[in-house]
């Protein structure tokens, strides 16, 4: 079965191809730091030669600062990611940072000093923000368009959580530039209307997308870096009108050498109301020379998942059946049943569904 044949990712060699995806879960403390519910919950899932990648990573305190996340911009945060690395190296597990910067999804109620969003344009996401309360009321605010300057310091601050998610054990950083971050909302057309070298062509609005890679590459090497797209998720209104040609586009001029590349499908049926049953990734699977990680709908696609990685060789990402099935892994291996997961649980506090999924075994 290709599912579990080897595959080389940087200086890894994975054993399989079944991949955690990065997943938000809220079960951070009060000053951003992993509890040792991480610690529980990335361990239950690593395996040896198996890659795991974390929920998303705050950059800096003006990046997001959303209740319950995990940052890794102080010494406390880097200690308490290296208890979880540490316990998914004891396993054998190979595990990547996801980092990011929320944009204009942040808000100036939850920043530091109360500062506003920032994003390319001074343009508002659509919707509410959950994170606000009353929870679900409070519409997006309109983001301050970062200056050049501005836009040059965010690549250093990726730099500088990438060389600290190193010191904190991981073996590399996923940089996340899908499911509308900040890297997204420069790429995309409807959220970026600047007139600068910053927007208006495909060259000009993934230029940011190019420098945080080429940077963070240089910091740490290309083998630690992966890259994450989601041209099909509109989440808030950032979307584009040339897909294929903006991230075409992108991944050539990408560093071939980068670990991995980790596309969502446009079928994803967790954000996408209607899953897109038009478009497909084969396009970047053709440009795209290295790992190609696929994601998006497979939780409660399984024979599906299997044909995709037979057709084209891809690593899948699962969240939502990595969630409920600590042991996914051997579940897959041996054909075992998959345990359902509770999306009512999926952002709460505590240790109910999120580390006590029973494994096979002990069924």
């Amino acid at each position: 079965m290709a599912l579990f044949e080897p595959i080389k990712i940087g200086n890894h060699q994975l054993q399989h191809r079944v991949v955690l995806a990065p997943m938000t879960r809220s079960r951070n403390d009060e000053k951003h730091a992993p509890t040792d519910l991480l610690v529980e919950f990335y361990s239950q899932r690593a395996t040896p030669g198996g890659l795991l990648i974390s929920e998303g990573i705050l950059i800096s305190p003006g990046a997001g600062s959303f209740p319950a996340f995990p940052g890794i911009y102080t010494e406390d945060q880097i200690n308490a990611w290296r208890k979880v690395t540490d316990a998914v190296h004891a396993k054998g597990g190979i595990f990547f940072a996801q980092i990011t910067h929320a944009g204009r999804f942040g808000s100036a109620r939850l920043n530091p000093g109360n500062v506003p969003p920032v994003g390319p344009s001074p343009i508002a996401a659509s919707g509410t923000n959950i994170f606000v309360p009353p929870f679900g009321k409070v519409p997006f605010e309109v983001p301050r368009e970062l200056t050049k300057d501005e836009i040059m310091e965010i690549v250093q601050e990726y730099v500088k959580a990438a060389q600290n998610a190193i010191k904190a054990g991981f073996d590399g950083v996923e940089l996340h530039g899908a499911n509308s971050m900040l890297i997204n909302q420069f790429i995309s057309s409807t959220s970026n209307v600047r007139t600068d070298e910053y927007g208006g062509s495909i060259e000009n609005r993934t230029r940011f997308a190019q420098q945080v890679e080429q940077y963070v590459s240089k910091a740490i090497g290309s083998e630690r870096v992966g890259f994450r797209f989601s041209p099909w998720v509109d989440q808030g209104d950032v979307n584009d009108e040339t897909p294929y040609e903006t991230w075409g586009y992108i991944l050539k001029k990408l560093n071939p050498k980068l670990a991995y590349v980790h596309f969502v499908e446009p079928r994803d049926d967790y954000i996408n109301t209607i899953p897109d049953l038009e478009n497909s990734l084969d396009p970047f699977r053709k440009i795209w020379k290295g790992p190609f990680i696929s994601a998006g709908g497979y939780s409660n696609k399984i024979d599906l998942m299997k044909s995709v990685v037979e057709e084209t060789g891809n690593l899948i990402a699962l969240g939502r059946a990595f969630t409920a099935n600590p042991d996914l892994v051997e579940r897959l291996k041996n054909g075992w049943p998959l345990n359902k997961y509770n999306r009512d649980t999926f952002y709460t506090t505590g240790p109910t569904g999120y580390i006590d999924y029973p494994f096979y075994i002990e069924m």
